[in-house]
């Protein structure tokens, strides 16, 4: 996974994000376009990852390019576009969830997530495997189901780390939280879809 550096080549074929910057900040319709393309299937897979059905996620991100282009004119190139954009889309994401009442910012597992993970973030004692394929199926559909109850910032660091496979360092920008922060999102969101699984009969695990 490469870093956010915005002097890097982009590995999606945008060149180099200092020359993008400045195309971005001049409005660039070639350059808006090319943006738009790289990391439109992103965007809306960590929408849907978030939670929400599949026509408001395309509005969420079809809102989120819709601000990236509002603001442009203020992108420094400090950190990498595609950063800049996971963030408009964190807020996107958290106010679409807001209305739909489905925030939930209570954490009743505080005590229990310290038992449960080493200090890597890794359980303590992973579950028994079982057939592979009824696994999986299982598992996914187990995970898609507790994910709705878990709060957005928790949610989005794992969608964030699991499903587009974003560095830690990323991760943090976008969510604006500390390492240490990040390393509790997800101590607690791990822990709260094994609790969920088990409950649901499921002896398997989202990420290990």
């Amino acid at each position: 996974m490469s870093g956010s550096s915005p002097n890097a080549p982009d590995d999606t074929g945008l060149g180099n994000q200092v020359e993008l910057a400045k195309r971005i900040r001049e409005r660039d319709p070639a350059a808006i376009e090319q943006v738009v393309r790289a990391y439109l299937p992103q965007i809306l897979r960590a929408a849907l990852g978030a939670g929400l059905e599949h026509s408001r996620a395309e509005d969420v991100a079809q809102n989120t390019f819709a601000t990236f282009i509002e603001s442009a004119h203020r992108f420094e190139g400090r950190s990498h576009v595609r950063t800049w954009l996971f963030g408009i889309l964190y807020k996107k994401i958290s106010e679409a969830r807001r209305k739909l009442k489905r925030d939930r910012e209570t954490d009743d597992i505080d005590e229990v997530f310290e038992q449960r993970f080493n200090s890597a973030g890794f359980w303590t004692s992973p579950p028994r495997p079982v057939d592979a394929e009824v696994f999986d199926s299982e598992v996914r559909k187990g995970i898609d189901d507790c994910l709705e109850e878990v709060p957005s910032k928790q949610r989005m660091a794992f969608v964030l780390r699991e499903i587009d496979d974003l560095d830690s360092e990323e991760i943090c920008n976008i969510l604006e939280v500390t390492r240490t922060n990040l390393g509790v999102l997800l101590h607690r969101v791990r822990n709260r879809l094994r609790e969920c699984l088990e409950a649901k009969g499921i002896e398997g695990t989202a990420s290990a």
